[in-house]
């Protein structure tokens, strides 16, 4: 049987289903074909993979003295 390709778009619709194991078979082998071939999507399920494993540890991070201050200072800088 000849594997259906699905489009980016698609992958990115899907993909939070895809990583809960939450899509049908048949999807599941178009995405998995289209990961063979598109390091753009494949470096989008590692990223989501990454965050789904931070959120699931539960652990804090400590943001270092002053973080706050410079991470505002650059989204807004005209304050």
């Amino acid at each position: 049987m000849a594997t259906i390709e699905i489009s980016c778009v698609e992958v990115w619709r899907e993909i939070s289903d895809y990583v809960d194991a939450d899509i049908s078979a048949e999807l599941r082998l178009r995405m998995e074909a289209h990961f063979k071939v598109c390091a753009h999507c494949s470096a989008v399920l590692d990223g989501m993979r990454n965050v789904v494993g931070l959120i699931a540890d539960g652990r804090l991070f400590q943001m270092p003295e002053g973080f706050n201050k410079r991470l505002y200072s650059k989204i807004n800088p005209s304050e």
